[in-house]
């Protein structure tokens, strides 16, 4: 068995840490790709940035950070780091499929949201992936209200 990936919800980039950087890519995002950031997005403690819808289905969260957040587990592991999200059908259920299979992953838990949950693995090329709960974010823009309080 495999984990269910449902959907691609985003693609998180690094830019520049300071708020002139980080407006300097909103502006890029924006005013040359023409895409709107969300304003619902959290305040996310040492990650400032936006999120841009992408169609209403999927976002880009532009990231400025610099080094390391808060929340890195270690060395490579930092949900700040560029990786595309998932949204899967159940986390926990994910969480248990992961673990059956052997593979190495780190959570992210509280970082958008009190109680949101984030699992990060690596591929085989070092490039990574972040899997989350379907309905808990705020990446398909006719959903956000099923999200509630709960984002990713």
């Amino acid at each position: 068995m495999a984990v269910k990936v449902l959907e691609l919800h985003h693609h998180g980039i690094r830019v520049g840490p300071s708020q002139e950087e980080v407006a300097k890519a909103r502006k890029f995002y924006g005013e040359v790709l023409g895409l709107d950031h969300d304003p619902g997005r959290p305040q996310i403690p040492t990650i400032d940035g936006y999120w841009m819808d992408v169609g209403g289905t999927a976002q880009i969260h532009l990231m400025g950070v610099n080094g390391q957040s808060k929340f890195a587990k270690g060395p490579g592991q930092d949900p700040s780091l560029p990786h595309v999200a998932l949204a899967v059908a159940d986390i926990q259920e994910t969480r248990k499929e992961l673990d059956r299979l052997g593979a190495t992953y780190w959570l992210a838990e509280s970082v958008v949201g009190p109680d949101s949950m984030q699992i990060f693995l690596k591929d085989p090329f070092d490039n990574i992936i972040e899997l989350h709960q379907v309905d808990t974010c705020r990446c398909v823009t006719s959903r956000r209200s099923a999200a509630g309080g709960r984002m990713s």
